[in-house]
């Protein structure tokens, strides 16, 4: 079965929306925060490592198993130390604000097919899940 988004003119206008996303300066500003963490093997593997603890921590409390304080504090130690960073900090401010950037385009595209035209600021700030939702906001 054919897809309506072949080579059309939904597909030009999104490549063109992709286009205006990486010349935003913001943007760049962001791609170049998150490659000075690529750079930085040290600031990387000291994430990778709190990543690691963090997972093993839930895997634990997942199984029911009682997490001891030590545990608990050497992790909070390590998310500590990984704030203080600077490289780390940004990298992780730069993934929050690209997060929000996604969240916003995939809320407009979302309201735009939903509602069968291009939403204005009220159909995005309502809250509304859709219809049939049932959450009544």
């Amino acid at each position: 079965m054919p897809t309506i988004i072949e080579d059309n003119q939904i597909t030009a206008k999104t490549k063109e929306l992709c286009q205006a996303i990486l010349d935003e300066p913001n943007m760049r500003a962001i791609r170049q925060r998150i490659d000075a963490f690529m750079a930085d093997d040290k600031t990387r593997a000291a994430y990778d490592g709190l990543v690691e603890k963090g997972q093993a921590l839930q895997q634990k409390q997942q199984s029911a198993t009682p997490l001891s304080n030590d545990e608990i504090i050497d992790f909070e130690k390590t998310r500590d130390s990984l704030l203080a960073n600077p490289v780390a900090r940004s990298f992780l401010d730069a993934q929050e604000e690209l997060h929000n950037v996604q969240e916003s385009i995939q809320q407009y595209v979302s309201k735009t097919l939903e509602l069968g035209r291009v939403p204005n600021p009220d159909d995005l700030s309502g809250g509304n899940c859709g219809h049939g939702c049932g959450c009544h906001h």
